[in-house]
């Protein structure tokens, strides 16, 4: 499908964190490649100056999703710690609006839209419509806060060409399911520049 970016667009960057690229702690395979796809697209909405968001995991050291808590994941991005940071390659302008989530140790937020400040409200603000979504991990924070943008109303769009899974066979499924959603995939060359 052929798309171009308008006013009413926004771009939301998904948990490019250090922590899921190889060597994090909880690295998904080839994570770091999603970075250069996803830079051409900041660059592109940036040049034409629509809103960008970033979010990331920012967690407490007895987090409820950590092993040690009972939960599914080794400890990871950790409030303050170097894995917590954006991957050191992503490119994101000064006027991005930054989202933590997992801030609490009794909140799980897999969704962009369950961080602060909050995403929804800055999307209003700035008469967002239709958002294109990418980054880490497909089958976790990309498909949750994809599905979010779903119920809150937005058109999504899901960038194919930008974001990894932590296991590939979930990641089709996680595809499969927001597109009988209503998400649309797309890539770069599938822009209209």
């Amino acid at each position: 499908m052929r798309a171009s970016i308008t006013g009413g667009d926004a771009l939301i960057v998904v948990d490019v964190q250090s922590d899921f690229t190889p060597g994090g702690a909880l690295a998904a395979p080839d994570g770091d490649k999603v970075v250069p796809p996803l830079n051409e697209y900041i660059t592109h909405f940036h040049r034409a100056e629509l809103p960008i968001a970033a979010s990331r995991d920012w967690h407490p050291e007895d987090h409820m999703s950590f092993e040690g808590e009972g939960g599914p994941w080794p400890p990871h991005c950790l409030q303050g710690s170097q894995g917590a940071e954006y991957h050191p390659d992503l490119e994101l302008p000064a006027d991005t609006h930054h989202v933590k989530k997992g801030r609490d140790a009794d909140e799980e937020d897999y969704s962009a839209f369950e961080g602060g400040p909050d995403l929804d409200a800055f999307l209003q603000d700035n008469d967002v419509e239709r958002v294109f979504v990418g980054g880490l991990t497909t089958e976790y924070c990309v498909k949750n806060t994809a599905q979010d943008a779903l119920d809150h109303g937005y058109d999504v769009f899901l960038l194919m060409d930008a974001f990894k899974p932590v296991d590939p066979d979930d990641g089709e499924q996680a595809i499969a399911h927001l597109l009988e959603q209503g998400a649309i995939g797309l890539t770069f060359d599938d822009l209209v520049l």
